[in-house]
């Protein structure tokens, strides 16, 4: 599993001109799942422990502008949005290959299980669409990004 978290002051995901996700300052998450995933026993487990981390990250800048606060600290909201792109393979040739990404039907049964997982921890959580062709908008701010 792949994450790319970016703390944004604003962010929104666009699937066939409508709106399936917005939210304003926190966290736009793109979520990969690999094929090491696909079999792994423990990836739920993972998965949970990510999902708890998460909104306690201490990521926002405190009154001081120092990096202290957390999601919950700032009253932020996530938006997470799949991206099965974060394994892509550009070591050969020109066309990224994606044979190291996780099965679509199980990379969803993941991605919904990380959403879950994520509502349960998060206040507003917002998504895109699974599979989908998303136009996705954000403002990044610092910018400010960590991968998981």
């Amino acid at each position: 599993m792949k994450l790319v978290i970016q703390r944004v002051t604003e962010a929104s995901v666009t699937v066939d001109g409508n709106v399936t996700g917005s939210i304003g300052q926190g966290l736009l998450i793109l979520f990969g799942a690999g094929k090491e995933d696909e079999t792994s026993p423990d990836i739920e487990r993972e998965i949970d422990k990510i999902a708890e981390k998460i909104p306690k990250m201490r990521i926002f800048s405190d009154e001081n502008d120092k990096i202290n606060l957390s999601l919950k600290d700032v009253n932020g909201s996530l938006l997470i949005v799949s991206q099965f792109t974060l394994y892509a393979d550009c070591s050969h040739g020109n066309r990224p290959s994606f044979t190291n990404a996780c099965s679509p039907g199980r990379a969803e049964e993941l991605y919904d299980y990380f959403v879950e997982q994520c509502r349960k921890q998060a206040d507003t959580v917002e998504t895109g669409i699974f599979g989908a062709d998303m136009k996705v908008k954000l403002l990044n701010d610092g910018p400010f990004t960590v991968i998981l």
